[in-house]
């Protein structure tokens, strides 16, 4: 048998004893249908139909405790037979998100409270099994990496239990990870520094699974190693960051709140190919926020509606509750929480996440999509919005590519959403693709497909219907913007102040609200550029837009949107401006 095929027959053998490892029996199966019921007598139907044997084996395995029970079944499975031991290590060594979920623990003490048991296993949540192959591949591709996270994410105990992980299964994984100060690493009896994360998934791996680790043994101030691989963790602390040893990765933890940040930033860069900072925002202008709008730096998004347990309930308490700062920043992940001159606030972006759907506002009116387009040092981005909700946000890379290739992409978007009319910026870059589009357009009528209608936006431009009134002001749009963009950006925050008002409860204006599906896969990135773009007033008055700030990187994703929701030339010459006016 070639090396080839052998591989591949373990990673099957792997593979299909960890399928029967957490298959579920029939006792687990009843048990489960027991925890689901409401009434005594439909619990003990449940007993009664499944057998004495089974209904034992389920009541057994109910009083055991309810964060170890299943870990505890499927050792006692896996002990049964030596083979299958070697089989999940060797399953576990290229599947460490399942690793994690088959044996980390954690404590959230405001469990007791509600009257459960403080301990709850560790389950990753969809986007936490993301974070773990993306933080996976930086590491592989020896690449800095950034993650912007609102608080109680989960994403330090993630970072944590992947690092221990690879300690197990990698020989000579060398880790280290920095926090601002020391107490924040390892301070004896607090259960919140990061060491104390990091010894909670070690301490309860089963032997056969712990690369060696022993509490009394292998395990130190500030560093913590696995004699069976030669692997180690190490913390520094504040300036001292990188100033070790080289290591194989290297995580800083709430890296925005270094009070030196660029004394690390030069240490690190000879320490390790791969770091990745972690951290809610902290305002603009250091490191943390550099990084995160480095276009050359791959970024990963956690919110809070990635979390299972929060839902938009919880989200009202939030604004209800905390500083309108402290909620931008905290919550919503906004780095320019307390910048000025936000165009469009993030608890306002928040508020249009499905809400037709809550509203019961059924979608009508035309399909339209605009395209930004980016070259190889930038990305594209295409928005779709069907009357006042807004289908599809996404963008891709003009890395290796041309821009006939990305107008053609954008063109199969649109055919993918059901939409025949495209608007693209037509400023800088976007001049060619009306070219580009009249060459697809002639392939498309070859074929005999529909061509798709492309309408230029230029930003640069004056604003269309310039002498209308402005909703909710005394003036017009000549008198109010610089431009068509700066007309677009404020016509968008309009509509999403809108959106906040009937999220609150309020009067609004259905026909001028704004939707955003829940089920946009850049959401978090989406919500981030929204709450980039800054406005201010030029010598005459008038309102201009500043995208970019202090070296941010361009909001392709909030461009695109943008131009999909701006006002719109209709070209109806037959229809007067006062007409024009009252719609």
């Amino acid at each position: 048998m070639s090396a080839a095929a052998e591989a591949l027959d373990l990673d099957a053998i792997a593979a299909a004893t960890y399928a029967a490892m957490t298959a579920k029996p029939a006792s687990v199966l009843l048990a489960d249908a027991l925890l689901a019921t409401d009434t005594r007598e439909a619990r003990a139907a449940l007993l009664r139909e499944a057998g004495a044997t089974t209904a034992a084996d389920a009541l057994a395995y109910l009083a055991e405790p309810e964060a170890t029970r299943e870990r505890d079944r499927g050792l006692d499975w896996m002990r049964a037979d030596p083979r299958r031991i070697a089989a999940l290590r060797h399953y576990y060594a290229g599947h460490h998100a399942d690793f994690i979920c088959g044996f980390a623990l954690t404590t959230d003490p405001r469990r007791v409270a509600k009257g459960q048991p403080a301990q709850v296993r560790f389950d990753l949540w969809p986007r936490q099994r993301e974070l773990v192959e993306w933080m996976l591949d930086r590491w592989r591709r020896g690449e800095r990496g950034v993650v912007v996270k609102c608080r109680d994410a989960g994403a330090s105990y993630v970072s944590a239990a992947l690092l221990v992980t690879l300690c197990v299964f990698e020989r000579s994984f060398a880790a280290g990870i920095a926090s601002s100060t020391e107490a924040k690493l390892d301070l004896s009896g607090s259960p919140d520094t990061l060491f104390a994360k990091i010894r909670e998934f070690a301490r309860v791996l089963p032997p056969e699974f712990n690369g060696g680790y022993s509490r009394d043994r292998t395990d130190n101030y500030l560093r913590i190693s696995f004699p069976e691989t030669g692997s180690s963790i190490t913390g520094e602390a504040g300036d001292q960051a990188g100033r070790g040893a080289r290591k194989s990765v290297y995580v800083v933890d709430e890296s925005a709140f270094f009070e030196h940040p660029r004394v690390i930033d030069a240490s690190l860069a000879a320490t390790t190919d791969c770091r990745i900072d972690i951290s809610t925002p902290n305002g603009i202008g250091n490191s943390f926020y550099d990084a995160a709008h480095n276009p050359a730096i791959p970024r990963f998004d956690l919110g809070w509606r990635d979390d299972p347990r929060k839902d938009d309930a919880w989200y009202r308490r939030q604004v209800e509750t905390l500083d309108p700062v402290v909620l931008a920043q905290e919550v919503n992940a906004d780095f320019a929480a307390s910048r000025e001159g936000v165009v469009i606030p993030s608890a306002w972006a928040q508020a249009s996440i499905g809400l037709a759907e809550k509203l019961g506002i059924e979608r009508a009116g035309a399909r339209y999509a605009a395209l930004d387009l980016g070259d190889q040092g930038d990305r594209s981005a295409l928005a779709v919005r069907h009357g006042i909700e807004v289908l599809h946000v996404g963008s891709w890379s003009g890395a290796g590519s041309d821009l006939l290739r990305s107008v053609g992409k954008a063109f199969a978007l649109c055919d993918e959403w059901e939409v025949t009319q495209l608007a693209y910026d037509a400023d800088g870059l976007g001049s060619a693709a009306r070219g580009d589009a009249r060459v697809l357009n002639d392939a498309r009528e070859d074929r005999g497909q529909t061509p798709i209608r492309i309408e230029e936006y230029r930003g640069s431009s004056s604003p269309i219907r310039a002498s209308s009134k402005v909703p909710r002001t005394g003036r017009t749009w000549a008198d109010l913007v610089a431009n068509r963009k700066a007309q677009a950006f404020y016509s968008l925050r309009l509509r999403f102040q809108e959106a906040a008002k009937a999220a609150r409860g309020e009067p609004f204006d259905a026909a001028d609200l704004i939707s955003i599906s829940p089920t946009i896969p850049e959401l978090p990135r989406l919500l981030a550029e929204l709450s980039q773009p800054t406005m201010r007033e030029n010598a005459a008055g008038r309102l201009l837009i500043d995208k970019l700030g202090d070296g941010e990187r361009s909001p392709n994703l909030a461009d695109a949107l943008c131009m999909v929701m701006a006002p719109r030339n209709l070209g109806w010459s037959n229809i007067s401006q006062a007409a024009l006016d009252a719609i």
